[in-house]
């Protein structure tokens, strides 16, 4: 069985509060788009599991995202036989865009179909938590509103149709540094979540793309300038918003326009600020990519 694990950026992203369990209260909203990582996996005559990456500094064991899932679900309905499973991630690692916690939902979905568990998507979704709090929205994928710390989701209309330029420098920055360098007290403005939320329900991509803010933006572009000369390259060449996706270090860009997206690509590749570059669409639930038909 061949998964595909796609990534998420994020429109918008608020941090509300540090709760008493040292968790903090974030209001975000996310959108899958067509880049992923894809996911072997199959049934083996050797018991346990058994997981191979195509990059060698990949955790193999209990570290990685997708055993975890897998052991999970295989302690919880006793499966005697192995797993044996392959990861070759595109995803930049650290970036921002969800990638282990994809992964770990495409294990989900995989051991559930392999073994017939019959989980529903909700049932997976509450599996999935207590491996990490972005995994359920990765099972879910599409538009959609996140609360609690990530797993209190709400399914928006789907984004208008648009392209969406990644760029990520060669710099990696942790969950825990982005609140490291988060001052709380000293957010002086909050993204406008609701005015977002409305624009996407009236499928107006110029409004809510004008309202994009990210508060982790300005503690890490303090610690990487690079972050922000990307944003401005992208947004010199036609994009109608680019900003810091999750806790950076990745950018993207929405743009209205292929021909666009295409030429900035080529000057974000030419200007050496990024060490990935990948231009895409954002993903559809129902079929695809948005102009899918």
């Amino acid at each position: 069985m061949r998964l595909r694990a796609l990534a998420k950026i994020n429109l918008g992203l608020d941090v509300l509060r540090k709760r008493e369990d040292g968790y903090h209260e974030v209001r975000m909203i996310m959108q899958t788009i067509q880049m992923y990582d894809v996911l072997e996996i199959q049934k083996s005559d050797t018991p346990g599991i058994t997981l191979t990456t195509n990059l060698p500094y990949i955790p193999t064991d209990e570290k990685n995202l997708v055993y975890q899932a897998v052991k999970l679900l295989m302690d919880e309905f006793h499966i005697q036989e192995g797993i044996s499973m392959n990861l070759e991630k595109f995803i930049p690692v650290a970036a921002g865009m969800a990638g282990g916690s994809s992964d770990a939902a495409a294990a989900f979905v995989g051991v559930n179909r392999l073994f017939n568990l019959g989980l529903s998507e909700e049932e997976l979704m509450k599996h999935a938590v207590k491996v990490g709090a972005d995994v359920p929205y990765c099972i879910m994928r599409g538009t959609a509103l996140a609360e609690g710390i990530g797993e209190k989701l709400t399914r928006l209309p789907q984004l208008p149709h648009c392209y969406v330029l990644v760029g990520k420098p060669g710099v990696n920055v942790s969950t825990r540094l982005a609140y490291e360098n988060l001052n709380l007290a000293g957010i002086s403005r909050h993204p406008d979540i609701d005015g977002m939320i409305e624009d996407i329900s009236r499928g107006d991509l110029y409004a809510m793309a004008s309202k994009m803010e990210n508060v982790f933006e300005p503690g890490i572009i303090g610690k990487y300038p690079v972050i922000q000369e990307i944003r401005d390259l992208m947004e010199a060449k036609g994009a109608l918003k680019a900003m810091m996706s999750g806790s950076g270090p990745t950018v993207f860009g929405i743009f209205d326009d292929e021909e666009k997206i295409a030429a900035a690509a080529a000057a974000l590749r030419e200007s050496k600020l990024a060490k990935t570059v990948f231009a895409t669409e954002v993903y559809n639930r129902n079929g695809g990519t948005t102009n899918d038909k």
